[in-house]
């Protein structure tokens, strides 16, 4: 019996929930994304403390684990028991990484509202991330997709293409290939498909381009924005793809994170300063800024030692900024409203 079966949320009513809430869907993937990315194993108690933390902030979607061989990644060996608590958060849409169909049943059966797959447009990084070619990881979405379709209907299937905007293995990746692998994925069943900046390549003019192609191409199944900070480049490649109609975007909380099998690769956005830049805005998001630095507490007391980022954090809100207040709208134009 799959746990998941008990649950009557469909994926319709939890996006309509969702969307009531704010303006954009803040996603944090700092609990899989961040964690696999770091030598030390955070214990599975302050795990949970942290996922509570950033659920009390007002996050409503995380990234809670992936399902890979523990051998592999043994900071994901409890995923499982991290799933199964999660889940008891009222309204919290638990998220978690699969890579193939032994990994989809095992985080079916412990719960997850919704899985994600990393699908690769750089042939080099396929290989080295999943060892399948990007064809072959489509194959694995139509099967995924099959499966839940079969036993929990209700679970969402994303499959986010990774090295969208470039590849530290293979340099330039091919936009019409991205945006084709992105068409084939949603085509084999996926929900949704959106682009990863795996490797911190991503420039604002190319997430403009992309992200426009991509909308047009899958309209409302064109998925999140999940960018990294390697260059420094991270919150201006959000902004852009907010600018072209993307409303979720992956973060992880103080900068954790990269990709164990992309060299060169470094931490996500920071979850504290793009939820800064929305609010500042006027973009809703859900979130308390001084609940979400708050749980920072839980993240560094289960890794010791471990660097986060943030320039939020360490800077401070602005004197009369009022969370939730509009200020800055009326500046920003249209465009933003």
């Amino acid at each position: 019996m799959f746990a998941q079966e008990t649950n009557l949320e469909t994926p319709s009513n939890r996006k309509s929930d969702a969307s009531l809430a704010h303006d954009v869907l803040i996603s944090e993937v700092g609990p899989r994304d961040g964690l696999q990315s770091v030598k030390a194993t955070m214990p599975t108690a302050d795990k949970l403390r942290w996922i509570d933390a950033l659920y009390a902030a007002g996050l409503r979607e995380i990234e809670v684990a992936s399902f890979v061989p523990a051998r592999l990644l043994p900071q994901m060996a409890d995923a499982a028991e991290v799933v199964r608590h999660a889940i008891t958060l009222p309204g919290l849409t638990v998220m978690a990484l699969v890579p193939n169909r032994r990994g989809a049943e095992a985080a079916l059966q412990a719960g997850v509202h919704k899985l994600t797959m990393p699908v690769s447009a750089s042939l080099a990084h396929s290989l080295a991330n999943v060892r399948k070619t990007p064809a072959e990881m489509v194959e694995e979405v139509r099967a995924i997709s099959d499966l839940r379709r079969d036993i929990a209907p209700h679970v969402l299937l994303e499959a986010g293409i990774s090295t969208a905007f470039g590849c530290t293995l293979q340099g330039n990746v091919d936009e019409d290939d991205v945006i084709r692998l992105a068409l084939q994925c949603v085509e084999a069943g996926a929900d949704e498909s959106g682009l990863s900046d795996t490797v911190g390549y991503a420039n604002p003019a190319q997430v403009h381009r992309l992200f426009k192609r991509l909308r047009a191409e899958l309209g409302d199944k064109a998925g999140a924005a999940h960018m990294h900070n390697t260059r420094g480049l991270g919150l201006a490649n959000c902004l852009a793809a907010y600018e072209e109609g993307v409303r979720t975007f992956d973060s992880s909380l103080g900068g954790l994170g990269g990709c164990p099998y992309a060299p060169g690769a470094s931490g996500n956005v920071v979850t504290e300063d793009l939820v800064f830049m929305f609010e500042a805005m006027g973009v809703r998001t859900g979130i308390d800024l001084g609940k979400l630095i708050a749980a920072r507490a839980p993240l560094m007391a289960g890794l010791p030692g471990e660097p986060v980022y943030g320039m939020t954090p360490e800077a401070g809100l602005p004197k009369g900024f009022v969370q939730g207040f509009t200020q800055g709208v009326a500046m920003l134009g249209a465009a933003y409203v």
